[in-house]
């Protein structure tokens, strides 16, 4: 079973900034053997804008999402929902 988490990216985001934290998170996610076969995901849609976390659980939603604001916060892209 596959949970997501979805939220609204605050409309004054350097997106080219959020895109860099988006690809860090991934390498991150895709290197930690804590979320190894998780199937864990982040997508960006810039037309809503928008974006989905997906995970394997709950827990390991909350890893993707603490690694995500961790490189947001690091990039200076606001966390608001």
């Amino acid at each position: 079973m596959a949970s997501d988490n979805s939220f609204d990216v605050v409309s004054k985001v350097d997106f080219q900034e959020l895109n860099n934290a988006i690809q860090q998170s991934l390498k991150e996610i895709h290197t930690r053997f804590d979320l190894k076969d998780s199937k864990s995901n982040i997508t960006f849609d810039e037309k809503e804008p928008s974006l989905t976390l997906t995970s394997a659980d709950d827990f390991k939603l909350k890893a993707v999402t603490d690694i995500l604001q961790s490189k947001m916060v690091k990039r200076g892209v606001p966390l608001k929902r």
